[in-house]
């Protein structure tokens, strides 16, 4: 990983997990792509997270076969912003599959330039702890990695504690994004960081508890000795709306640094953001529209042009709308709508 990128993520990067944009066809829309690419960044994002959930799983499909050309797509636009912009902007893979799969596209990604792969574990309930832990060597071995604890309701599974303290043993592994949406999970990645032999980053992936977790300071006594980690950055799918408001949240809780006071108000924040984001991801309905909501979300600004995903049986679901319509009527200081209108004006297509 190049030094600045390094930097970057170990200082804690906000950091968007990115939709796909389709037209009404269902087809990459690869202008509009680079406009969204390009909102999030002036909104102030550190990097962004492509080819993870929140871009679709199916764009590894070979009848549809987008994973490479959406990945050159949104790194190109992302150094061309670096160029421009002068400073630098880390660039996350999403890759999944079973070991060859996720070799190969870790090979991709990093022919491609990005700085770390996302390694999902989705779809792998069949593999051992064992087996997975090699898979995770595996890819280190091509980039770094940032591991991934996903939430079982979107495909994700449990994990041992003696997992992750191995995963944690692997050098190339330089950060965990934790979306497990589960305490007891999050501090099992916690600990096994504390006591890893090396530096990794802590970022959160629970969208449900964002607030509450960039303010948590985790500590672990062992012989003596006390551990202490803190969450650095978050990787999040809820970022990818209302994007500039959370940025200034993010930054605003990262200056708080280590005091020991918390505003009152922070903490009340972060229950309405959390109500936000059970509209957003569907909670009511087992999360099953949680990539049409964020969708739903950026067509309401005019970031996309309608909820289309890839697969056709994918939308909104029961009461979802109406739920959004509440959150954005109960939290207006929570939106960015502001911006985005000033945006559009100038990228209007």
């Amino acid at each position: 990983m190049k030094k600045d990128a390094y930097e970057l993520l170990m200082r804690g990067a906000f950091l968007p997990a990115m939709p796909l944009v389709l037209d009404e066809d269902r087809r990459f829309d690869e202008a509009k792509q680079r406009r969204l690419i390009r909102y999030y960044l002036e909104s102030g994002a550190d990097g962004l997270a492509v080819g993870v959930h929140t871009t679709q799983f199916a764009i590894r499909d070979p009848k549809i076969a987008l994973f490479e050309p959406v990945l050159k797509v949104s790194i190109d636009e992302m150094r061309a912003y670096s160029a421009e912009c002068g400073r630098p902007v880390l660039a996350v893979a999403g890759v999944c599959g079973e070991e060859e799969q996720a070799v190969g596209e870790a090979e991709i990604a990093r022919k491609l330039g990005y700085d770390i792969a996302l390694l999902s574990p989705g779809g792998l309930k069949h593999l051992s702890e064992d087996q997975m832990v090699q898979r995770t060597h595996a890819v280190s071995g091509i980039m770094d990695v940032m591991g991934f604890y996903l939430q079982i309701a979107v495909g994700g599974r449990a994990f041992s504690y003696d997992y992750w303290r191995r995963v944690c043993e692997i050098e190339g592994v330089k950060a965990i994004k934790c979306a497990a949406f589960d305490r007891y999970r999050t501090v099992d990645v916690a600990r096994a960081i504390a006591f890893a032999d090396h530096e990794i980053a802590l970022y959160t992936g629970n969208d449900d508890n964002i607030v509450n977790d960039l303010l948590t300071r985790y500590s672990f006594e062992r012989g003596g000795e006390t551990k202490t980690v803190r969450t650095r950055g978050g990787l999040l799918g809820h970022w990818c709306a209302w994007t500039s408001e959370a940025v200034k949240l993010f930054k605003r809780i990262k200056a708080l640094g280590e005091t020991e006071a918390v505003p009152q108000s922070l903490l009340t924040l972060a229950v309405k953001i959390t109500d936000v984001n059970g509209a957003f991801f569907d909670a009511h309905n087992g999360f099953g529209g949680c990539i049409a909501g964020m969708h739903e979300v950026l067509r309401r600004q005019g970031l996309m042009d309608g909820v289309w995903c890839l697969d056709p049986g994918e939308s909104l679901g029961e009461g979802q709308a109406e739920e959004i319509t509440r959150v954005y009527e109960m939290y207006p200081e929570l939106n960015d709508d502001a911006f985005v209108e000033a945006f559009l004006r100038r990228y209007p297509s």
